[in-house]
């Protein structure tokens, strides 16, 4: 048992270090999977409202965000403004359409995984007290059947291997946090993009939908 805590404690530090690379590699599919997110709703909605009377076009250099954000302020003009039969009419037959493109809005697998990452994020620096305590607690542990001498030079011997853990699982959480800190504005803009986008289509369907059964029962 003894020599398994051993053999633990030496790998602690390296066993941080790769759970970190893990981590930070985590952190780019999530950042890709935002960026896809975010095309495709631009996409999606400037095919909605392609053709409608003042389209917002946008600088191609415009974050994506901000697309979205026009897009969507385009779609509420047209239920805003009287005598755009027209634009209206158009939304409600791209309504199915953009329907059957809806499953970029299913954000909750994405804010799991992000919530999950975020939050381990703290077990780095406890991590490294773990293996701190290991490589301290092998020593104890040998000093039982050995002299006091011999016991305070094996704990020196550890000290080694328990300052380097310590350091690794701070420097680690610390490198996370600069990366989350970084993620987490447009992973919060893209959960607001989301939900924009569902309330803006909820109110599409409910409003085109009494307009088209009102004109329904007038013919």
């Amino acid at each position: 048992m003894n020599e398994l805590l051993a053999y633990l404690s030496s790998l602690s530090t390296m066993i941080i270090g790769m759970v970190c690379a893990v981590h930070l590699f985590l952190f780019f599919v999530l950042w890709i999977w935002s960026r896809r997110d975010l095309k495709k709703i631009a996409s999606a909605l400037f095919d909605f409202t392609r053709g409608l009377k003042n389209q917002s076009l946008l600088d191609s250099t415009a974050h994506l965000s901000d697309q979205i954000d026009a897009f969507l302020s385009d779609v509420n003009d047209v239920l805003d403004e009287e005598g755009r039969q027209t634009d209206r009419q158009a939304l409600l037959e791209r309504m199915r359409v953009l329907d059957e493109k809806r499953r970029y809005l299913s954000s909750m697998f994405f804010e799991t995984i992000y919530n999950m990452a975020r939050t381990m994020i703290e077990a780095y620096p406890l991590a490294g007290v773990l293996g701190t305590i290991l490589a301290i607690g092998v020593a104890l542990q040998a000093g039982d059947t050995e002299q006091t001498t011999a016991t305070v030079g094996l704990i020196l011997g550890r000290f080694g291997d328990a300052i380097w853990s310590t350091a690794a699982g701070l420097m680690a959480a610390m490198l996370l946090m600069f990366i989350n800190s970084c993620l987490e504005p447009p992973f919060g803009r893209l959960s607001e993009n989301r939900r924009h986008v569902r309330e803006t289509v909820s109110r599409v369907k409910r409003e085109l939908a009494f307009v088209q059964s009102e004109s329904e029962v007038a013919e």
